[in-house]
C-alpha cells in the first residue's frame, strides 16, 4: 500500500479555512465538528452500531469484514462518488475520522484507488479538538481584552462588527444575549461554538492585534458558556461604555427584536411567521415574569399585544416604540445599571459610537 499524505498542521487548516471530509458517523458528527466540516461518513450511524457489535463479539478482523461487507459494491461507490466530488470542487480539502485511524485509512485509500489524493489529519478529530482548546488557552496569553458595555439597544454588536479586532461571540453563539435573543436556527453544540471561537481568535492573532474586543455577554451566551481560562481573563479587564440616547435605543431594539426577526420568521415559516414570532416572544416575556413582577408583567404583555393587533390592521413597526421603551424601561436597564455600578472601577472611557469607535481604535 503506498504511503498516502499525512498532516498535523492544524494551524494551517485554521489560517486558510481549509474544506475538511468528516468520514465519521453522523451521530458523532452532530455533537461537533469543526467550522468548514462536510459530514460525509464511512458509514451510516445503523452501519457502525453493526460493526461495533461485531467488535464486541469478535474482535477487531471480523468487524473490519462486516464493515467491507457493509459498505461494498454500490453503496462503496457512492460514498467514493460523493468525496471525489467534494474533493473536485476543493481541491484543498483535507480528510478525518475520530483518531485518525481505520476509518479514515479506508476512505483515503479508496480515494487513492479512484484516481485523486487527499491529506489525511495525524490524529484526527481528536488531536485537532486537543489542538484548538490548547490554543483557545495559550491565546490568553498573547492579548489583552478590552469590554464593550452598554444599555440594551445601545447598537454594541452594530459596532462590534465594524471593529477588525473584535469577537463577535454572540454571532458565533448565535444568540443576541439576552431574554428575547433566541434566533430561529437553533445555537451549535457546545463543541462547535467553542471550536468556532478557537478559529476566530487563531486567525484575530495571527493578524498581529495585541488587543481584542468583546462584548459584555458575562460567562454565558445564551445557553453556551465561555471557557473557563477566557473567561477568567475576560472578567476584570477594562470596559468601555457605549451611551447611547434613549430614542436611538428603542429604534434599534425594535429594528432587531421586531424588523429583523419577523422577517426571519416569515421567510422560514411564511404566512405563519408573524404570529409563531409572537408566540416566542410572550413566551420571552414568561420567562422574565418573576423579575419584572406582576403589574409589570401586564403592562409589557399588553402594550406588546396592542402593538401587534395595530401591525395585523396594516399599521408599521413603529407601533412597537411602547413596548419596547417599557422593555427597556423596566427590565433591561434596571438590571444593566445595577452591574455596571458593582463594575464602575473598570470603566476607563464612555460616549457615544463616534467616541468609542476612536477610543478603540487607538488599541490594536
Amino acid at each position: 500500500m503506498p504511503q498516502l499524505p499525512l498532516s498535523d498542521d492544524f494551524r494551517s487548516i485554521v489560517l486558510e479555512n481549509t474544506p475538511l471530509i468528516d468520514v465519521r458517523a453522523p451521530v458523532e458528527f452532530e455533537k461537533g465538528a469543526f467550522p468548514g466540516a462536510v459530514n460525509l461518513p464511512l458509514m451510516t450511524d445503523e452501519e457502525r452500531h453493526l460493526v461495533g457489535i461485531k467488535y464486541k463479539e469478535e474482535g477487531n478482523a471480523e468487524a473490519v469484514k462486516l464493515g467491507h461487507r457493509l459498505v461494498g459494491g454500490d453503496v462503496k461507490e457512492a460514498r467514493i462518488a460523493a468525496w471525489r466530488a467534494f474533493i473536485e470542487a476543493n481541491p484543498n480539502a483535507k480528510l478525518y475520522c475520530f483518531r485518525g485511524g481505520q476509518r479514515s485509512q479506508i476512505a483515503q485509500q479508496w480515494i487513492h484507488e479512484s484516481g485523486l489524493d487527499i491529506v489525511r489529519l495525524k490524529g484526527g478529530y481528536k488531536a485537532f479538538r486537543n489542538y484548538l482548546m490548547e490554543e483557545t488557552e495559550r491565546s490568553t496569553e498573547h492579548f489583552s481584552p478590552l469590554i464593550l458595555g452598554g444599555r440594551t439597544g445601545s447598537g454594541k454588536t452594530i459596532l462590534l462588527q465594524e471593529i477588525a479586532n473584535a469577537v463577535d461571540l454572540e454571532g458565533l453563539a448565535n444568540h443576541r444575549g439576552s431574554s428575547f435573543g433566541r434566533k430561529i436556527t437553533p445555537q451549535p453544540t457546545a463543541i462547535n461554538f467553542e471550536n468556532a471561537l478557537a478559529y476566530d481568535l487563531i486567525q484575530k492573532l495571527d493578524k498581529g492585534f495585541k488587543h481584542l474586543v468583546f462584548e459584555d455577554e458575562g460567562k454565558s451566551v445564551g445557553r453556551l458558556y465561555l471557557p473557563k481560562r477566557l473567561w477568567e481573563h475576560l472578567a476584570p479587564a477594562p470596559l468601555v461604555i457605549l451611551d447611547t440616547p434613549d430614542e436611538e435605543r428603542v429604534a434599534i431594539t425594535v429594528d432587531e427584536y421586531v424588523t429583523q426577526a419577523q422577517q426571519m420568521y416569515q421567510k422560514a415559516f411564511g404566512e405563519k411567521g408573524l404570529e409563531l414570532w409572537a408566540e416566542d416572544i410572550r413566551a420571552a416575556m414568561a420567562r422574565i415574569q418573576k423579575r419584572l413582577g406582576g403589574v409589570r408583567y401586564q403592562e409589557v404583555g399588553r402594550l406588546f399585544e396592542e402593538a401587534l393587533s395595530k401591525q395585523k390592521s396594516g399599521s408599521a413597526v413603529s407601533v412597537y416604540d411602547d413596548w419596547a421603551a417599557y422593555l427597556l424601561k423596566e427590565y433591561y436597564d434596571p438590571m444593566y445599571d445595577y452591574q455596571i455600578e458593582k463594575n464602575s472601577g473598570r470603566i476607563v472611557f464612555k460616549g457615544s459610537a463616534d467616541a468609542v469607535r476612536e477610543y478603540l481604535s487607538q488599541y490594536r
